[in-house]
């Protein structure tokens, strides 16, 4: 036996306890998921071809759900990315005490998220902080966590969660950009607004795929945020995806919950291949 087929037996011998919990936890409950997606039943199950994915298309939850985490998406996914994107620059400038606001910046992301949450009750509960502010000049501030601002609340938590994490990716592919370009376009007359729009975004945009691509994922995650936030039937904003994945488990809905999950991998997969296709036809 050749040196070559020893370390590929090494190889696999090593990822088999990998491949063995990736089957075990996630390979044959997915197979078992699509498989409930076709049929009726626990016990006496029977084929009902596409009635389960009819159903769910009809019923108002999954639609407020599908709405909910779109339109989460749509909003929060842009903003911080741009948000991180601008602070990265800020702090790639070389001001005054930059570690010390990376290290902020950063601490977001190491904390748990139950003591993260704790801290968000405290301040936009009914009585929270932010409330008792208010009161103080005569105002009665609504319940953020209850009424239609809990949307903007998550928002506004998930960009501070994450921000900290797209900053390090950003900077790390700010400090890749050779100086001479910087230097060359100055010598040429290129502005500062002009060198970020023909040099730093183009040199960038590995970076910012990359980023993309986390951040959604991060945005699937939100669930956790929202139920710790609102509970398991929050206001009608932010009744994400998960949300209506997780009460139809509860209630033991497997055919309901397998093919709303099912739905969404297809959905993400995707939108990961073609975003992949449009990486590798730019060559990002």
């Amino acid at each position: 036996m050749n040196l070559k087929k020893r370390e590929g037996i090494a190889g696999y011998i090593f990822a088999a306890p990998s491949i063995v919990g990736f089957l075990i936890f996630f390979g044959i409950p997915f197979i078992m998921s699509v498989i409930y997606c076709f049929t009726q039943g626990v016990g006496n199950i029977h084929y009902v071809g596409f009635e389960n994915f009819i159903e769910l298309f009809n019923n108002s939850s999954f639609q407020l759900a599908i709405k909910n985490t779109l339109l989460f998406n749509l909003i929060a996914v842009p903003l911080l990315m741009i948000i991180s994107l601008i602070i990265s620059l800020i702090l790639n400038s070389k001001m005054k005490k930059e570690s010390f606001f990376r290290t902020v910046l950063t601490l977001p992301f190491i904390i748990p998220v139950a003591s993260i949450i704790l801290v968000w009750q405290i301040f936009f509960s009914q009585t929270g902080t932010i409330n008792q502010i208010l009161l103080k000049f005569g105002i009665n501030g609504p319940d953020y966590l209850n009424s239609r601002w809990s949307f903007l609340v998550l928002i506004l938590l998930y960009i501070w969660k994450n921000c900290g994490y797209n900053m390090i990716i950003f900077l790390a592919g700010l400090n890749n950009i050779p100086k001479e370009y910087y230097e060359a376009a100055s010598i040429d007359g290129c502005g500062s607004i002009s060198a970020f729009f023909n040099i730093t975004l183009p040199l960038m945009l590995p970076n910012i795929f990359f980023v993309f691509i986390i951040s959604i994922i991060n945005s699937l995650r939100i669930y956790r945020e929202a139920y710790l936030l609102s509970g398991q039937y929050p206001d009608s904003s932010i009744y994400m995806l998960q949300h209506f994945i997780n009460n139809n488990f509860v209630n033991l809905n497997y055919q309901r919950l397998s093919t709303a999950s099912v739905i969404t991998f297809v959905f993400v997969s995707i939108l990961v291949y073609f975003l992949f296709k449009f990486q590798s036809k730019y060559d990002l």
